[in-house]
């Protein structure tokens, strides 16, 4: 896209270069407590920067994406912060697409603000993409959409999640407007497939950088989302967790995402991380190509 005499690389480009370069996988860098423990690291800032950086150094060369939970950065306040910070900075020097996994929702200036922080080029907490929340309507989160594409950047719609409470407001139908009808998952979906088309070109479509979180271990059809019929010039990427640890089997990518199925990023975590610093980076390797075979 292009802001006056600058052009800058969208979000939707650059994820379709780590997918050619890296493949489809997705480390996320979540330090439980008890993998602290299990890799011998304080639960502490401390040992959540050591294990941040561990995974960065792993995954760099091996997989394109990453995915620092930050509720296990934030539990150590300010500290906790700063280890982020240095986390977030490894990856950037090692040329990963970085998610932030914030899941922000406001309105207004709040939810600006929320951009700003983690979508602004300088930012001590500069990522690629943050996760957000649309239950307040997908025109809540406005301004987080215009400064992501202002600056190249991308953000996750929460739409179909794995969590059983989910399914009660996310199966919901929308009571009026031009979404009347569909699943409250679909409305969102669609809204994000409409945005996209407006800034993806029809001729040879990259993906958008706009996408959307469908849980890996769902029957997506409960949620109004027929996976055959995804519109391929909307090129909407899906964030996908729920494979390994939480059952979701990787054989099935795209029986589960149909059309969908080249876009999806799959994210895994603890099913890579409980392999230890020591085999970790084989672990990602292994993953990886596996991940492969399934796209071909």
């Amino acid at each position: 896209m292009s802001q006056g005499a600058t052009t800058v690389t969208t979000f939707g480009d650059r994820l379709g270069e780590a997918f050619v370069e890296r493949g489809q996988l997705c480390v996320g860098i979540d330090p439980h407590s008890w993998l602290l423990g299990d890799w011998g690291l304080a639960d502490s800032a401390v040992g959540a920067e050591s294990f941040g950086r561990t995974v960065v150094a792993a995954a760099a060369g091996r997989a394109g994406i990453v995915k620092p939970q930050v509720a296990f950065f934030e539990r150590f306040g300010s500290a906790g912060y700063v280890a982020l910070e240095r986390v977030l900075a490894d990856a950037r020097d090692a040329g990963l697409l970085v998610i932030g996994d914030v899941k922000r929702g406001d309105l207004g200036t709040s939810v600006e603000a929320y951009a700003d922080a983690w979508l602004t080029p300088g930012s001590p907490l500069e990522v690629d993409a943050i996760t957000v929340t649309p239950f307040m309507g997908v025109g809540s989160l406005q301004r987080p959409i215009d400064i992501a594409l202002q600056h190249g950047k991308g953000l996750f719609l929460l739409a179909a999640t794995s969590n059983p409470e989910a399914a009660a407001v996310q199966q919901a139908l929308v009571a009026g407007g031009p979404n009347a009808g569909l699943t409250v998952a679909r409305a969102v979906l669609d809204d994000i497939g409409r945005r996209n088309a407006e800034t993806v070109s029809v001729a040879t479509p990259p993906f958008g950088s706009l996408g959307v979180v469908l849980g890996a271990t769902l029957d997506l059809a409960e949620f109004g989302i027929d996976v055959a019929a995804a519109p391929k010039t909307r090129r909407t990427p899906v964030l996908a967790p729920g494979f390994g640890h939480q059952g979701g089997n990787i054989m099935d990518l795209i029986s589960i995402y149909g059309e969908y199925a080249e876009g999806v990023i799959v994210s895994e975590s603890r099913s890579v991380l409980s392999h230890g610093p020591d085999r970790l980076a084989a672990a990602i390797e292994r993953r990886v190509s596996e991940v492969g075979a399934v796209r071909g």
